[in-house]
């Protein structure tokens, strides 16, 4: 009885962390480039009362044993980087990325970032920027000469400048993906960051190389689907109670057990 309290703790638990990964994961619906993420779990040791395969008479053995779980633990809360929808903007800085590939960003200490958020504005200095005010790398400006601003679907940034007919090269944006994006460090503002588990950036050409391509106008939406968290949050709040149920059960067994001798 003991031992079913703290297995049906354990259990409360895990649940806990699971309804704070999908508390997180309907925060950010309306977050652009967000990926959801799901809290995976996986059993604790167990307590072997009789090993399979033991004797259990002369020329017998116990087929199955007697094992006896201890309970649930959180094994991993893994980021999914499925395709989220893409809705028109018509804002010539918003990027969305149709496929594999993040956008490459550098902090404000030098070091490089990772984005799927493609929400891009003009600094002071006409440099493509993200809502913070860090710089897409490579860097891109775009001064006031220049009246309209074309990005291809393979990053080439152009620019229509006053009294030219021809468009003026800009730069380029190049793309960057991991072997294990599961991997990246989430650190907020939509940025990501490369790990010893997600393996060293990959950068190439957009729309080559297995990349995806550049859709100009266009915001990927959240890949958080509304409908499936709520059901997931549902189940989760059913699995606390149960192992509540337990708790209490288990309580109310113990209790009778310590009154027997009343």
């Amino acid at each position: 009885m003991i031992r079913a309290l703290y297995s049906a703790a354990t259990g409360m638990k895990a649940q806990e962390t699971n309804i704070d990964v999908i508390s997180n994961n309907l925060a950010n619906v309306n977050t652009t480039g967000f990926k959801k993420s799901r809290a995976d779990f996986q059993d604790l040791m167990y307590q072997t009362v009789v090993e399979p395969g033991a004797p259990t008479s002369s020329g017998t053995q116990s087929p199955s044993g007697i094992q006896v779980g201890l309970g649930v633990k959180t094994a991993a809360v893994q980021r999914v980087f499925s395709q989220g929808d893409l809705s028109n903007t018509g804002n010539q800085l918003d990027l969305a990325i149709e496929g594999e590939g993040f956008f490459q960003v550098q902090n404000p200490d030098g070091t490089p970032a990772y984005t799927r958020a493609g929400n891009f504005q003009l600094n002071d200095q006409g440099q493509l920027v993200t809502n913070d005010g860090y710089l897409v790398q490579p860097t891109i400006t775009v001064d006031n000469t220049v009246l309209s601003v074309t990005i291809a679907e393979d990053g080439t940034v152009s620019g229509r400048v006053a009294g030219q007919t021809a468009l003026s090269n800009l730069g380029t944006l190049d793309a960057a993906r991991f072997p294990n994006p599961a991997g990246l460090r989430a650190v907020g503002r939509n940025l990501y960051q490369e790990t010893d588990s997600s393996g060293t950036a990959v950068t190439g050409n957009f729309n080559a190389d297995g990349f995806g391509r550049l859709q100009q106008g266009f915001l990927e939406s959240s890949n958080v689907s509304v409908v499936e968290q709520v059901v997931t949050m549902i189940t989760a709040q059913r699995a606390y109670e149960a192992a509540s149920k337990g708790i209490s059960t288990a309580d109310e067994m113990l209790g009778q057990a310590i009154s027997l001798k009343r």
